[in-house]
C-alpha cells in the first residue's frame, strides 16, 4: 500500500511537535528516530510505519509552529537535508554548540536518546 499521509495527519503533527519541544538544547534528533518514538498510527502496519514514518516526520517539521525546535531534527546520516532554510538550520545548531564535520553532525556525541534518559556526557572522561 502507498501511504501519502499518517491515518490522521493533524494528530500525528500534534506528536511529532510535542516529542521534538522535548529535544534539548545542544542535541538533535532524526527523522526516523522521531518516528520510532511514537506510537505506532492506528490502521498502519509496522512495516509500513518503518517505510513512511520518517518521511511523515519530515512533513510534520516543514508545518510546525514557531516554538517547535525544527532545528534539532536531522536525517539519518547525522545531516542536514538539502532544502530551502538548510543553511540557517545549521547556523541555529552551531549556535547551540553543535559542531559540524564536513557537513555532518557526531551523532554518537550529540544524538538526544528520547525522554527519560539521562544525556551522556559529550566526550568520556580520561581520569
Amino acid at each position: 500500500m502507498n501511504y501519502t499521509s499518517p491515518p490522521n495527519p493533524q494528530a500525528f503533527y500534534e506528536q511529532v511537535w510535542h516529542l521534538v519541544r522535548q529535544v534539548p538544547h545542544g542535541k538533535v534528533v532524526t527523522y526516523g528516530q522521531v518516528a520510532q518514538m511514537l506510537p505506532l498510527p492506528g490502521g498502519i502496519e509496522p512495516q509500513e510505519y518503518k517505510a513512511f514514518g520518517p518521511r511523515w516526520v519530515g512533513e510534520a517539521m516543514a508545518a510546525c509552529p514557531d516554538d517547535v525546535p525544527w532545528q534539532r531534527v536531522i536525517n539519518s546520516q547525522g545531516k542536514i537535508s538539502p532544502r530551502p532554510g538548510a543553511d540557517r538550520q545549521r547556523q541555529l545548531l552551531e549556535a547551540e554548540g553543535i559542531p559540524f564535520v564536513k557537513d555532518k553532525v557526531n551523532l554518537k556525541a550529540y544524538q538526544w536518546r528520547g525522554p527519560g534518559h539521562e544525556d551522556e556526557p559529550r566526550q568520556a572522561r580520561l581520569f
